[in-house]
């Protein structure tokens, strides 16, 4: 079964992803991780996405598509895969179903964790860190036992400007706005399925495995 994840940044379809790779026993494959991997191995595509990233460019979706094509073709990923972070446009979409189709696969369903604004934003920025030590707290989530006081090295906390509200606001703003035409493509087609991403975490993967679960009921897989 091939499956896409979409969700925007504090959405937790890194950790949904993780999940479901050990309940379905398929391998969980990021974008994010195909560039650090190939960057790491020194790899043509990933001397290619390192330049632009030191350059502070975007990688070119011809390069990106490449290296999810090459991460595909492999022995681990003949049963299917979990794709975390990527199509994040139509035009990814379309090329990740022509590359599908010459190995005579397809993607089968799109599990949209919904999750509202306010919720992403309490997630994303509630962050700070320790000055000293870098570790990380949040003020909802994980905060420190004094207030402004690292637990660990008693340095003193701050917030990093990406973490600012103001930027976590824009963030989720591109996000939306960007992949709305993605959400319409895929709902189109009839495979987008809507999941309520406002709930805890279990609650999420228990709502993505019943989705899954019957959609191998109905034989879609």
């Amino acid at each position: 079964m091939y499956i896409v994840l979409l969700g925007a940044p504090g959405a937790g379809k890194g950790t949904q992803a993780e999940l479901l790779k050990e309940a379905l026993a398929i391998p969980s494959v990021s974008s994010g991780d195909l560039f650090r991997s190939a960057i790491e191995a020194g790899t043509e595509l990933g001397l290619k996405a390192k330049g632009y990233i030191d350059r502070g460019e975007l990688v070119p979706d011809e390069v990106t598509i490449a290296m999810v094509a090459e991460r595909l073709a492999q022995p681990d990923c003949t049963d299917g895969v979990i794709l975390d972070g990527f199509p994040r446009t139509v035009t990814q979409a379309e090329a990740l179903d022509g590359v599908l189709a010459e190995m005579n696969r397809r993607v089968h369903a799109v599990l949209y964790v919904k999750v509202s604004e306010d919720t992403l934003l309490q997630r994303l920025a509630g962050r700070w860190t320790c000055r000293d030590c870098g570790a990380i707290y949040h003020e909802v989530f994980g905060p420190e036992k004094v207030n402004g006081i690292c637990d660990v090295c008693g340095g003193a906390l701050y917030q990093r400007d990406d973490d600012t509200p103001e930027t976590q606001q824009r963030r989720i703003a591109v996000y939306l706005d960007r992949t709305a035409p993605l959400q319409d493509c895929y709902r189109a087609k009839g495979i987008l399925i809507d999941i309520d991403g406002d709930q805890d975490v279990e609650a999420v993967h228990r709502d993505i495995k019943e989705a899954i679960d019957s959609l191998e009921r109905k034989g879609t897989f």
